[in-house]
């Protein structure tokens, strides 16, 4: 039996696993491999979060390859180097592996397919992480989407055809044993354990992702499109750092709510998540056909965008969750705690940043980068344009939530503000999302939290859409 290099990259699951099915199904051995190669990701390596998670993965991986007779391999360096050592050290006679969407994985995984065919090995890359493939996609004219609600008709009609995931095999052939790194030393944890809170809150690994996905059906589902936007609430699937690390496939996913019989509302809520996993699809697909906006608007017209160039302090201020705005600061201090930030509350914080502070979307996206769990390209980009009204489907420039109101409208009880900014907890629920409106109340109940917001609400507002009128004139 001739061998094929597995080579995982965001695909560390067993499950629904495409690079490893096409090995057994061709003949091969298949020799699962980690490479671990941050530079070759550019400009965007994976933060220090998404490294807290890497490492307890990749150790979930090979536990479960262990379980059924095989290991992985890790190897550190540049892959295309890695590779061939491999293929010579193990006779390999085939590459296989799951594709990625990035701009700068794109690159690398077409040099090396090119490099290892001329070689005179079989190549081959598969689909183990998009409902649809961004170039499967595309308006009557053959161009891609720039708004979702056509991208996601188009795109549903897909879903019809989806074939069903595969089971994760009963055992694999024990691999040749080759030189391998111990995971710990890729270096991934912080030496400060800064992610130490994270795992009260997160399982990584395939077990983990399954566990939750289950868990969301059982608790969750059914009340989807109402909970979906309160912080307060488990209304959320949680599932989206299982996706990033392909821990689980979002065919798994759909598949597991049709194999349920709903009743006609509640299958409605459960439609309304599939539909949000297509906002996943159509943001892998804008960064697809526009790689240049992971750094880039997409819309052009905010070239000349008066944004204010950042304080320190008060970027510092917005980051670390003490700007004196309860639900931002809530959602700064859960990110940094956990590692993950409720989408409501994510734009929320990133309108403060991109309007009220005025400062460029990619300050914060830089700062999601690092700190989330779940910091994937794609999304991290649209939802930041999206915020930013600079993007594709966009908020317009001129909607500038109101953090107050958000608060009142999702987090009616102050619940959510209470456990991440626990200074605050005496305050009474009419001053919970704006405690500088009694400022005797704040002073005796919560003398540690600022007495006012880092940036007028109102001044900020209106001198955003001013730069915003401004900017539409010179264009």
């Amino acid at each position: 039996m001739g061998c094929a290099i597995v080579w995982l990259r965001r695909d560390l699951r067993l499950a629904d696993q495409p690079a490893i099915s096409a090995a057994i199904e061709r003949g091969y051995l298949p020799i699962p491999v980690y490479i671990h190669a941050p530079a070759e990701e550019g400009a965007w390596r994976p933060g220090a979060a998404s490294g807290a998670w890497l490492d307890r993965s990749l150790r979930a991986l090979d536990h479960d390859l262990r379980e059924l007779g095989s290991r992985l391999t890790v190897r550190k360096g540049a892959s295309l180097v890695c590779l061939r050592a491999l293929i010579a050290e193990s006779a390999a006679e085939a590459v296989f592996w799951n594709r990625l969407y990035e701009p700068a994985t794109r690159a690398r995984d077409s040099a090396i397919k090119q490099a290892l065919r001329s070689d005179g090995v079989l190549v081959e890359s598969f689909n183990a992480a998009q409902l649809c493939e961004p170039w499967t996609v595309q308006t009557g004219q053959g161009t891609p989407y720039k708004v979702f609600t056509p991208f996601w008709r188009n795109a549903s009609a897909h879903l019809e055809m989806l074939a069903p995931p595969t089971a994760a095999p009963p055992t694999l052939p024990t691999p040749p044993l080759l030189a391998s790194l111990p995971i710990d030393a890729l270096k991934l944890r912080s030496p400060l354990g800064w992610d130490g809170e994270f795992w009260a809150h997160w399982t990584p690994g395939e077990a983990g992702a399954r566990a939750r996905l289950d868990r969301f059906i059982d608790e969750a589902v059914d009340r989807y499109h109402d909970d979906r936007n309160r912080p307060d609430l488990a209304g959320t699937s949680g599932l989206s750092a299982h996706l990033h690390f392909g821990e689980i496939s979002p065919r798994q996913c759909v598949h597991a709510l049709r194999e349920i019989e709903f009743s006609p509302s509640q299958r409605a809520h459960a439609d309304h998540f599939v539909r949000e996993l297509g906002w996943r699809e159509f943001s892998t697909h804008l960064l697809y056909h526009f790689p240049h906006t992971a750094e880039a608007d997409l819309n052009p017209k905010f070239g000349s965008f008066g944004w204010a160039e950042p304080d320190p302090d008060l970027l510092s201020a917005w980051q670390q969750g003490r700007t004196g705005v309860p639900i931002v600061d809530a959602g700064m201090r859960e990110l940094w705690q956990s590692g993950w930030m409720h989408n409501r509350v994510r734009m929320i914080v990133a309108s403060l940043l991109t309007k009220n502070l005025r400062y460029h979307w990619r300050h914060g996206a830089a700062w999601f980068w690092d700190t989330l769990v779940d910091a994937d390209l794609a999304n991290n980009t649209q939802g930041w344009q999206w915020s930013a009204g600079t993007g594709a489907d966009a908020a317009p420039y001129f909607r500038i939530f109101n953090p107050v109101t958000q608060g009142e409208r999702f987090d009616p009880d102050g619940v959510y503000v209470r456990r991440w900014v626990p200074e605050l907890s005496a305050l009474p629920n009419a001053i919970i999302h704006s405690p500088w409106s009694d400022p005797t109340t704040l002073a005796r109940l919560a003398p540690a939290y600022p007495r006012r917001p880092i940036v007028d609400l109102r001044e900020s507002r209106e001198a955003a859409l001013a730069a915003y009128s401004a900017s539409r004139e010179k264009v």
